[in-house]
């Protein structure tokens, strides 16, 4: 009689679960994370925007001699598009009297 030697290498069903519960609990740990984030790129964004728009209102000063009242007159001046009127997270801009651009709540 011959002697076969099995080298069965596979993987045990308890070993594929607790890879899978491995997995899961990174995934419970970054997720959050990943959506803290998130809220933190909007607002950097939001903030690059007003220093953005502050910047056109310069530019239309200079070109005019006159402060904006509103976001739309730097629209229709061509110094920003109809899409560039809101930050990228939809928090809402404002120009005071001054020409100081402010970003207002989503």
């Amino acid at each position: 009689m011959k002697k076969y030697i099995q080298n069965e290498r596979g993987f045990t069903l308890i070993e594929m679960m607790i890879v899978l519960l491995v997995i899961t609990v990174l995934l419970f740990i970054a997720i959050p994370n990943v959506a803290k984030q998130s809220k933190n790129i909007n607002a950097k964004g939001c903030d690059a925007f007003v220093h953005m728009v502050q910047g056109q209102v310069q530019a239309y000063r200079i070109d005019t001699g006159s402060t904006p009242s509103t976001i739309q007159e730097l629209v229709t001046g061509e110094y920003l598009r109809d899409d560039e009127t809101a930050c990228p997270g939809g928090g809402t801009i404002s120009i005071d009297a001054e020409g100081v651009v402010s970003a207002g709540g989503a």
